[in-house]
Formats: structure tokens, sequence, C-alpha cells
């Protein structure tokens, strides 16, 4: 095979993997970015996928799936911002690339976290903390930080089930309910609320849900 023909080959594979991935379209392991304009904004989908199933990003993407490819190495150097400079800790992440019809795609993959919760540095310097639902980065509710503190346990541990342990399983037992509402029927501060939950759901006792842009929490 000569040089020529092999730079045709190696474009064509590439041309049909990331058609492959397109096709998928954007779900809750798959996002696509048309450019990289703000290295912050894209730590939020760093942060996502790290904290929930990991991912992949398809940099030069259109969100129609059309290839428009990454226009200039700032792109490039911005990506690695997002996963080094505006994570806390530093994000893992992997950047592939690829050349179809004279444009460049990089696919960056994000592995699930084991140092969760992976923050994001907003355009204030504040920590925020994102999961992903579906194809949105949500920011995470305090009662995720607590199941993160809670998973980092022994896995040996135990739940003694406490007087307040029982008040919330009560207030539980008709329906899911937003925390703000928890605290409220239960009458328990919220601190102790959050961790209550976080380790009912530990134990598969409750579970959450994210439904009408709030997260609610039930049996």
């Amino acid at each position: 095979m000569s040089f020529f023909s092999y730079l045709y080959t190696s474009e064509m594979d590439d041309k049909h993997f990331l058609q492959s991935l397109i096709r998928e379209g954007e779900h809750q392991q798959q996002d696509f970015k048309y450019k990289v304009s703000d290295a912050q904004k894209l730590a939020k989908s760093v942060s996502a996928f790290a904290n929930t199933d990991g991912g992949r990003l398809l940099i030069g993407v259109r969100d129609d799936g059309n290839m428009s490819g990454v226009r200039s190495e700032e792109e490039i150097y911005m990506m690695h911002l997002a996963a080094y400079r505006y994570c806390r800790p530093e994000a893992s992440i992997k950047f592939d690339t690829y050349h179809v019809e004279g444009r460049t795609i990089v696919v960056a993959t994000i592995p699930p976290s084991e140092r969760r919760p992976i923050c994001a540095v907003d355009e204030n310097g504040k920590l925020r903390t994102y999961i992903r639902i579906a194809d949105e980065n949500i920011v995470a509710s305090p009662v995720h930080l607590a199941i993160w503190r809670e998973a980092q346990k022994p896995e040996g541990a135990m739940m003694t089930y406490t007087d307040s342990i029982k008040k919330v399983i009560k207030v539980l037992q008709d329906q899911p309910l937003p925390l703000n509402q928890i605290v409220r029927r239960s009458r328990i501060p919220r601190y102790k609320v959050i961790t209550i939950l976080a380790q009912l759901i530990r134990f598969r006792i409750a579970q959450w849900e994210y439904t009408d842009q709030q997260f609610l929490f039930g049996l």
C-alpha cells in the first residue's frame, strides 16, 4: 500500500468511526461540542461525566451531528485547561484526534472518577459539582455530596436505626419528596437529613430521582 493510499484508508476509518458515534446522538455518556470558547464551561461537562458514569465529548461536532472540526490549537489548549486547571481535583481525561475531509475532530474521553466529587471552577472562582442526567449537566445536590462521602467508608460499616432515621423513613413512605420538604415534615435539622438520606441510599433503602428540574427522594 502506498503512503497516500494509507492516508486515505486511515481517514475513511476515522470517518466511519466518528459517524457511528454521532449516530448515537447526545446521551448520558456522550455530548457534542461545536467549539471550545470557554474552558470553565467545558469543565462542567468534565465534572458531570467524571461524577457519573464517565463519557466522551465530541469536540468539533455540531448539535445536529455535522462535523465542523476544531478551529485552532487554542481550542485544544482550552480542553486541557478544563481538565487540569478548572477541575478540582484534576480529572482524568484522554484526547484522541481524528481527521475527516480536512477537518480535525477531538474525542475527549473521561472515565468515572474514583475520587468523587470532581468539582468545576466557575467564573467567580467557586467550586460547583455536576452530575450527568440523560443529556444534561446538572448541579449535584447536597445529598450527592454526602453519598460520595458515605462511599468512602469501609464496606463493613453498619447503619444504626435511630429515631431520626425512623422519622425520615416515615416521611418518605407516601411519595418521593424534595429535600426541603423532608426537612420540614421530619423537623430534623437539614444537615442531619442530608446524612440520613445518603445512608439510606447507600444501603438501598431509599433512592433519588430527577423530575421537573428537582431532586426527589423516596423509598
